[in-house]
């Protein structure tokens, strides 16, 4: 049953679209999870409107007899919930059938993890030879602008796609303590810049107008690829080479676990869960709570170093 075909369903795609700013990708992948719900739904002798907690449960475990993995099947019952909280503020439904549902448990992923005393040797190797004159123009060009993507990524957590699709007007605000971001879905958001971030910024531009004085390109990480700034794959393989000169395998480093490190090192020195979630540019709190490891442990140093019976 396509969506366009059910009008409750294509009233909910359009609803988060329009207040949420859900991205093409993303009511895609709603349109799919739900278009299967209401399929079940019609075999049923169901709809929307009348589907009772039986239901849901009994499409559940039909998807978990399909061999559908927990974390797939967490995703489609999210879609759900969503679809039928919309159906009772809409009026259309008094009751929610979704919301007593647990969701299949499914073990924790965590993201790949490096120390900051891993992260600052990389920076520290990313920045040598720097300003060694005997090296040629384009290398020296090229490790300029591997060293202020890292400066970049580690101190503003930005995904991979905002960092590389930066305009060439981040380098004229290096004084700005804050970037200005259009993440996913159009959100916006400000991302304050570190002082090793806004001076390799500015060394990068410098070096790049001395050797490349007609550029003038839109971007600030410019390159002759069909977008006309540095791919995603690209940075992906300087990074995984720099990786290699510090001495980390390079599978364990990647612009994402660069990103994870952003997160979990902030958390890990007290930031909030919150706060970190805007920095991350995550439209639902529920994305960030997958750091909640790092969390779980300052909690425990809190109780055992602060509870005033802990020694006892």
């Amino acid at each position: 049953m396509p969506a366009a075909s059910h009008p409750l369903i294509e009233a909910f795609l359009e609803m988060i679209v329009a207040e949420r700013g859900a991205a093409k990708n993303t009511r895609g992948a709603y349109t799919r999870d739900l278009t299967d719900y209401a399929e079940e739904l019609v075999r049923r002798g169901r709809t929307p409107l009348n589907a009772t907690t039986a239901d849901i449960r009994a499409y559940l475990a039909r998807l978990a007899k399909q061999g559908l993995k927990p974390v797939s099947a967490a995703r489609k019952l999210s879609a759900i919930r969503q679809f039928h909280r919309f159906l009772v503020a809409e009026g259309r439904r008094a009751e929610d059938p979704a919301l007593i549902i647990e969701a299949p448990r499914r073990g924790r992923t965590l993201p790949k993890m490096l120390s900051v005393n891993e992260v600052d040797h990389l920076l520290v190797v990313s920045r040598e030879g720097l300003e060694d004159p005997g090296r040629p123009a384009s290398e020296q060009l090229r490790a300029l602008r591997l060293s202020c993507l890292l400066e970049l990524l580690y101190a503003t957590g930005l995904r991979v796609s905002e960092l590389v699709s930066l305009p060439q007007s981040a380098a004229a605000k290096t004084k700005d303590p804050f970037l200005h971001i259009r993440g996913k879905g159009g959100r916006e958001r400000l991302v304050p810049m570190s002082e090793p971030a806004r001076a390799a910024i500015a060394a990068y531009r410098a070096f790049l107008k001395e050797t490349r004085p007609d550029d003038n390109s839109a971007w600030l990480f410019p390159t002759d690829s069909a977008s006309g700034h540095l791919t995603r794959q690209a940075f992906a393989r300087d990074l995984k080479t720099c990786a290699a000169a510090a001495g980390i395998s390079a599978a364990r480093v990647s612009p994402h676990v660069l990103r994870h490190a952003f997160a979990s090192h902030l958390l890990q020195n007290g930031a909030d869960l919150r706060v970190v979630q805007e920095l991350l540019g995550h439209a639902d709190i529920s994305t960030t709570q997958i750091y909640t490891h790092v969390l779980d442990e300052r909690m425990k140093a809190l109780v055992r170093d602060l509870h005033p019976l802990s020694g006892s």
